[in-house]
C-alpha cells in the first residue's frame, strides 16, 4: 500500500498509537507525523484545515479521514485498503 498518510498527533495519545498499528498492519511504511504539541502554528494548521481540535487526525492522500475511530470504522467497512492503494 502506497498512498501518503499524514498524521496530526501528540507525544501521549493512546488513540494515535493505536491509529498507527492500524495503518501499519494495513502496510503503510511510513506515516508523516506532525506533533502538535510541539508546533502551536501546525495545531492551528490542523485546527483550520480539519475543523477539529483532536488527535490524531489522519489524511490519507488528499482525503481526511478524521480521527482514530473514523478509520477503525473505514477499515471495518473495507474501505481503508482500497483509499491507501489509490493514494487517494
Amino acid at each position: 500500500m502506497s498512498g501518503r498518510v499524514l498524521m496530526y498527533t501528540t507525544a501521549v495519545c493512546p488513540y494515535c498509537i493505536r491509529a498507527k498499528q492500524l495503518l501499519k498492519a494495513r502496510g503503510v511504511g511510513e506515516i508523516e507525523e506532525v506533533r502538535i504539541d510541539l508546533d502551536p502554528v501546525r495545531r492551528d494548521e490542523m485546527m483550520e484545515k480539519t475543523r477539529r481540535r483532536t488527535v490524531p487526525q489522519i489524511y490519507i492522500g488528499d482525503t481526511h479521514v478524521g480521527g482514530c475511530d473514523d478509520l477503525i470504522a473505514l477499515d471495518a467497512a473495507g474501505e481503508l485498503e482500497p483509499l491507501l492503494a489509490a493514494g487517494a
